[in-house]
Order: C-alpha cells, then sequence, then structure tokens
C-alpha cells in the first residue's frame, strides 16, 4: 500500500530561488509597456481611419453612413487594399491567417511592418475580426528581435511567452485572462520547476501591458446587463441550453472552416483572395446591417444598452450572419483574430434566448452564450470562462457558467479547432 502511494504521489520538482526570478522583472516590465503601446497605437489609428473612411468619407460624397452601398464599396476596398499589402509589402502581412492562433511564431523583422499595417486597414475597413492574432504575433517577433539584441543570454521562448502575455493583458486590460492562457499551455507540457515560478515572468509582462492600456487608452468588457443575485433552477437549465446550442452553432462554423478555405485558395492570388471575400463580407453586412461589421465590441456594447431593442429574429438574423462574416474573413486572408468576433456572435445569441424566453435574464443569456461560442471557436476553456464572466459583473455568474461549460466542453473536445495545418487540414 505505502509502495502504491508513493507511485501515485505527484513529481515535486524544486522551487526556483528569487535570485533567477528578479533578473526577468525589467525586461517583463519593458514588453509589457511596448506591447501595450503598440496594441493601443494601432487600435487608435484603426479608429481614426474608421472615422475617415465610414463617416467623413461617405458624408463628402453625399452617401449615406453604413448604407448597403457604401458597405459594398468599403469591404471591396478593404479587401483591395490588405491584398495589395499582402501581395507586395515585404514579408507578405505573415503567415495565411487561418493557421496562426494566440501562440504565435518568432516572425522576421521584416514581416511585422506589413503584417501591421494589413491588421491596421482590417479593423478600419469593416471584417469581422478582432486585433489579438496580428498583434500578438508583431509583439512576440519584436520582442525576440529586441530580446536577442540586448539580452542575449535569456533564451527565445522566455521572449516569446513574455510578448504573448503582455499582449494578452493590454488587450483584455486585466493579466488574469494571460496568466489563465499561459497555465492552460503549461498543463499539457512537461515543465521544470513549479507552476507560479514559470508564469512568474509573464504575469509580471501582463501585468504592465494591462495598467499601462488602462492608463492610456481605457476600456471595459462589463456590459452594464441587470445583475443576477440569486440562482434558481430555471437559471442554471437555461444556461445549460444556450451555452450547449452556441457550442454546436460554433461547431457548425468549425466544420465549414476547411472547406471555406479551401475555397478561397483556389483563387491562388491575394488580390482575387481577398477582394472576393471582401465581396462576400460586403453582401453578409448588407444583409445584417452595420452591427455585424468590426471586430465587435462596440457593438455588443449597443446591444447590452437596449436588450428589448431588438426582436428574437432580428437577434437570429445578427447571429448567424456575424459567424458567416468571422468564417469568411479569416479564411480569404484578412489578418485577424477569431475571439471579439464571437465575443459578438454569442452575446446576439443569448439576447436572442431572452427575447424568446423573458424566463432567461438577458446577464445569464449572454454569459452562457459566449461561452459556448468561445469553446467551440477558441478550444480554450479558461480564456471562455473569463471573458463571459467580465461581461456580466455578477457575483454568482461564474458558478453557473462552470455548470455550463461541462455539457459545451463535451460537445466540442476532441473534434476539429478553428485553426488548420499549413496544409490545410484542421487541427485537432
Amino acid at each position: 500500500m505505502a509502495q502504491d502511494s508513493a507511485q501515485q504521489a505527484p513529481d515535486t520538482s524544486p522551487a526556483a530561488p528569487p535570485r533567477a526570478l528578479l533578473p526577468l522583472i525589467l525586461p517583463a516590465l519593458a514588453v509589457g509597456v511596448v506591447s501595450s503601446l503598440l496594441f493601443v497605437g494601432v487600435s487608435v489609428a484603426a479608429e481614426q481611419l474608421q472615422g475617415v473612411l465610414w463617416e467623413n468619407l461617405p458624408d463628402s460624397l453625399g452617401i449615406g453612413r453604413y448604407s448597403v452601398l457604401w458597405i459594398f464599396v468599403m469591404l471591396f476596398a478593404t479587401g483591395v487594399a490588405v491584398g495589395l499589402v499582402v501581395w507586395k509589402v515585404p514579408g507578405h502581412a505573415g503567415p495565411d491567417p487561418a493557421t496562426m492562433g494566440l501562440n504565435a511564431p518568432a516572425l522576421p523583422p521584416v514581416v511585422l511592418p506589413g503584417l501591421l499595417l494589413a491588421a491596421a486597414l482590417m479593423l478600419a475597413g469593416g471584417p469581422s475580426l478582432g486585433p489579438e492574432n496580428p498583434i500578438i504575433a508583431v509583439n512576440v517577433g519584436l520582442a525576440v528581435w529586441l530580446g536577442h539584441r540586448f539580452r542575449p543570454a535569456l533564451p527565445e521562448p522566455l521572449w516569446m511567452a513574455l510578448a504573448e502575455a503582455a499582449t494578452l493583458g493590454a488587450l483584455f486590460g486585466t493579466p488574469v485572462a494571460a496568466a489563465l492562457v499561459i497555465s492552460e499551455a503549461l498543463a499539457g507540457q512537461r515543465i521544470k520547476g513549479q507552476l507560479w515560478d514559470n508564469i512568474f515572468a509573464p504575469l509580471a509582462a501582463a501585468a504592465a501591458g494591462a495598467l499601462t492600456t488602462d492608463l492610456v487608452h481605457q476600456a471595459t468588457f462589463d456590459l452594464h446587463l441587470p445583475p443576477i443575485d440569486d440562482l434558481n433552477a430555471g437559471d442554471v437549465l437555461g444556461a445549460i441550453v444556450v451555452a450547449s446550442a452556441a457550442a454546436l452553432l460554433g461547431m457548425a462554423a468549425v466544420y465549414a472552416f476547411p472547406h471555406l478555405h479551401r475555397a478561397f485558395q483556389r483563387l491562388r492570388h491575394p488580390m482575387l483572395m481577398l477582394p472576393a471575400g471582401g465581396l462576400v463580407l460586403g453582401a453578409l453586412g448588407a444583409l445584417g446591417g452595420p452591427l455585424t461589421l468590426f471586430k465587435g465590441l462596440d457593438q455588443i456594447a449597443e446591444l447590452a444598452r437596449d436588450p428589448e431593442g431588438w426582436s428574437a429574429g432580428q437577434f437570429a438574423m445578427m447571429t448567424v450572419v456575424k459567424l458567416a462574416a468571422l468564417a469568411v474573413a479569416a479564411t480569404c486572408g484578412f489578418r485577424g483574430g477569431r475571439i471579439f468576433p464571437a465575443v459578438f456572435v454569442g452575446t446576439a445569441l443569448g439576447l436572442c434566448a431572452h427575447a424568446l424566453v423573458p424566463g432567461v435574464p438577458a446577464a445569464v443569456g449572454v454569459a452562457s452564450g459566449v461561452l459556448g461560442m468561445l469553446l467551440a471557436i477558441t478550444r480554450q476553456g479558461w480564456v471562455s470562462l473569463f471573458t463571459a464572466a467580465v461581461l456580466v459583473a455578477s457575483p454568482v455568474i461564474l458558478t453557473l457558467l462552470c455548470i455550463a461549460s461541462l455539457p459545451a466542453w463535451l460537445l466540442v473536445t476532441g473534434r476539429p479547432q478553428m485553426q488548420l495545418h499549413k496544409d490545410g487540414t484542421p487541427i485537432r
């Protein structure tokens, strides 16, 4: 029995001494600040360009803002502009975005300006993608390049982890998201030392990134929906049903992903693929309306300000259109991430559930819809729980989401992901 107990006892690794961790603090803080400033700079520049393209320009031409005509014009023009960057700019704006996730490779410095330009044009032009993947990739490449120059003794994987954590902290305005992502990534690896020793420096970088973003570009994910004070059986059932429905809907897009990618790849040239994707996105934008354009964070805040302002059918339409737009934008070559538009899809689905069954509180519907959709799209359990929880500032929502995540996870685990290998086959 003693021998069996010894065999079952977990292996323990010695903790790193403080002298091994202290030298990492300054590099971590520097990466955090720089990563945040780059993210904020790109975001602000894209917002300014968006105002020119979608407000000043149509006003000067006498064309209605967000009219069907202007949606088609802008999405097609954005496809042309990004296609030119991918075609002509050195580095071709990085690898195929359908093969990219949050864990970015260390790209050569020559690739980074084109990738940054393509991401900024995409954010301003209206495709349904977020900034996370290209910004992480740029920050990782920049950190590795500068790290080798100024602190060559530190290993490349450390610089990559610092940049990824810093960018996640900047994106979400809190280091918690970065800590959860890194912990989830380390769970499948055999690592030396204790977990907190391994995330010590990345957590410092994430904290610096989050604090910098909060100081220079305040943003909140809280939708200010009516809070939930007490849970009841109806809330639990509603959360399970909505999260599972969102996971199934998200998996439909995941299974369509490689087929859409192959269809666009047959066009072979970025000046065909991206403009063609822009035309498809223009049609989807005309169908779903202006709220289904862009990365989605400002748009979910507008939906949450008046959850009763749209019918269940309108919410359903926005859900399907946004999910289709996400899949098209990510497969035709636009450089962007899939988390933020997936949050819009889950929010619209949750509000649709609330409109269909008023007994499902809007906060329960939104949090559960976002949870299920992110589980399907990202396959990141902690990030899905965290993002869903921060949208609804309620003390009891985490309990509800943990329960709802169980059946939703069973629906998505072991199945293809919304990310492809270089040969175009889905990652499992």
